[in-house]
């Protein structure tokens, strides 16, 4: 079992500690088991991992405990996809997927849809997905087609959603869609719908083989006139940009952030085991100067993933400004994991080519984290962006949605009950 790295000392609480445990037995007993047969099937998708996740209860990681939940805030929830992520990139992708809807949720959503919501969100018996990218436009969301009418009694929806994230295992999706005339601010001509996944119109294409995280179901569902009454609405109408947006911002990032550090840590492991047993001359790979050179500069890296994606999370937890930190945890993570996975397969030689070496999985799943929730070029031009704010004239109006501080705006409905050294998670 790996030792929990001293580095991340400052973040973990007791509690915290004994969840990393509880996640890698987890992982350990769980999802290990199931990872070749995932992989021999990249066609499927594993409903098995997600319905054991829900067992666990850790859907629920951040909702209140009067809905039944965790509640154990931003810092228990990396552990868990961190963790997973290290033996499986998909189990992590499954669980991180459905966490983002329920920030959607958990942040527009109403006393009574949290009251009929949020209980089967936190017992696993209703996982969410979220449904905002589509086939022509990716993440542009100001050029979504996604449309839903006002026809006097309901709203009918009709459009086609693309790498939505758990398509298949999903009981709800919410969706965002066009919901007002052309010529209308992106930020306010967007609304989010409550979609059942069993409703007449929703329809989930037939999973096909992706690059990597196999086992996991980020596919295609259309929608054709389906009907969605008022109250079904998350938020208000015209919202949707917010709700999207936010929950990419303040759950996507640290989530995506958190399968990269896994993924990260798992490819320096497996490249230490190797260079330590090859052989080569009268010694090992790793008696090599330029090999050991190699290995340093990715155990240099994964240092400073860690603190990133552990430094911006325990500010979202306890309520500083963070939008910042969550971007480079983001994009800085993704791109020092990619450069250990670039090293790995490398040090690996042709054997980093082969089914049966573990990296050339973990290289594979590395290349999945890159473009949600914005590419490494959005998160930086989100910084540049923050940077620059500092100089702005004061008395300048902000209306871009883009540049509004989303860890400040709700910054009371993210902050989790802070968990003391007597807390059980």
């Amino acid at each position: 079992m790996p030792t929990m790295p001293a580095t991340l000392d400052r973040f973990l609480t007791p509690s915290h500690q004994a969840l990393w445990a509880d996640a890698d037995d987890f992982a350990a007993q769980e999802v290990l088991p199931r990872v070749e047969r995932m992989e021999g099937a990249p066609n499927r998708v594993d409903r098995k991992v997600a319905r054991l996740l829900a067992g666990r209860r850790w859907f629920g990681v951040t909702v209140p405990a009067a809905f039944g939940g965790m509640q154990a805030g931003h810092v228990a929830k990396t552990i868990l996809i961190h963790r997973l992520a290290r033996v499986s990139g998909a189990a992590a992708a499954i669980l991180q997927a459905s966490l983002i809807p329920v920030a959607a949720l958990l942040h527009y959503g109403n006393d009574d849809q949290h009251t009929a919501l949020l209980p089967s969100v936190a017992d696993g018996s209703m996982l969410m997905s979220i449904a905002v990218t589509e086939p022509d436009q990716g993440g542009h969301i100001g050029g979504m087609t996604t449309s839903a009418e006002w026809d006097g009694t309901t709203w009918v929806l009709s459009g086609t959603k693309a790498h939505v994230g758990n398509s298949h295992v999903a009981d709800l999706h919410v969706v965002v869609a066009r919901t007002a005339p052309p010529g209308t601010r992106t930020t306010q001509a967007l609304t989010a719908f409550l979609v059942r996944s069993d409703q007449k119109g929703v329809h989930a294409h037939r999973p096909t083989g992706k690059l990597g995280l196999h086992g996991f179901g980020f596919g295609l569902i259309s929608f054709d006139r389906v009907r969605i009454p008022p109250h079904h609405i998350l938020g208000e109408e015209g919202q949707g940009f917010a709700v999207a947006q936010s929950s990419s911002i303040l759950y996507g990032r640290p989530n995506l952030a958190a399968v990269s550090l896994g993924l990260h840590e798992a490819a320096v492991a497996l490249t230490a085991q190797y260079v330590s047993s090859r052989p080569r001359s009268k010694g090992v790979l790793a008696d090599i100067g330029v090999v050991r050179d190699r290995l340093g500069q990715m155990g240099d890296r994964v240092i400073m993933a860690r603190i990133l994606a552990y430094h911006a999370v325990d500010m979202l937890d306890r309520g500083l400004p963070c939008d910042a930190e969550l971007c480079a945890a983001k994009g800085r993570g993704h791109q020092l994991a990619a450069d250990a996975g670039r090293d790995a397969m490398e040090l690996h030689g042709a054997n980093a080519l082969t089914e049966g070496y573990p990296l050339e999985r973990v290289w594979r799943d590395m290349q999945t984290t890159y473009a949600p929730a914005g590419t490494g070029e959005v998160q930086r031009i989100r910084l540049a962006e923050n940077l620059l704010q500092e100089h702005r004239n004061p008395a300048e109006k902000i209306d871009d949605g883009d540049r509004i501080q989303w860890s400040v705006l709700l910054a009371d409905r993210i902050r989790p009950a802070r968990l003391d050294s007597t807390t059980a998670v």
